[in-house]
């Protein structure tokens, strides 16, 4: 079993196909054994996966600062909610409860989170695997972006190998198994 972080979005705004993909990323990590850690919220992507994974019988880690619980969205469901004293903290106990990434559509903290954890395995501080799911084509115009900066020399080719991108859940399964 490895405990998964699950990064994406947490928006009130999304379209229901995308609160759908969250749940069924959390089920098919819950059938496959695994724990699941989040950002600790109950809304949005963020929530569906935790519901997902729940329902499957996974055990729940939820990390949220004290900012968001104030504003009533923190995840009372989650086995374990760990409170953080801001977002900079909250990516620390994240990186640190973790042994492998998930990256789902999200906006601009999903893409923080990503580029942190990214970065951070770039400069060899931790070796925790990162999986970029590329559900619809989310994050084509993202990779072909940093596929540029690659041939201009601004990414190193060994930076852009440490994300592993899926196109679907068994694809992320597959790389969680092999890189996990």
């Amino acid at each position: 079993m490895a405990r998964i972080c699950v990064f994406c979005a947490s928006s009130t705004q999304l379209e229901p196909r995308w609160l759908e993909l969250g749940r069924v990323v959390g089920l098919a990590l819950a059938d496959a054994g695994h724990e699941v850690v989040s950002g600790g919220g109950r809304v949005g992507m963020m929530g569906t996966v935790a519901e997902g994974a729940r329902s499957g019988g996974a055990r729940t880690v939820g990390v949220i600062p004290q900012s968001l619980v104030d504003l009533e969205v923190a995840d009372s469901g989650a086995d374990e909610l760990v409170v953080t004293d801001g977002m900079a903290a909250r990516k620390i106990v994240m990186i640190e409860r973790s042994d492998v990434f998930v990256v789902l559509p999200g906006g601009l903290g999903t893409l923080d989170e990503l580029f942190e954890v990214w970065t951070t395995a770039t400069l060899g501080l931790h070796d925790k695997p990162v999986i970029l799911l590329d559900a619809e084509g989310f994050f084509s115009g993202l990779l072909a972006w940093l596929r540029g900066l690659e041939s201009a020399g601004f990414v190193t080719t060994k930076g852009m190998a440490k994300v592993h991108v899926a196109t679907t859940v068994d694809e992320v399964l597959d790389a969680v198994r092999r890189f996990g």
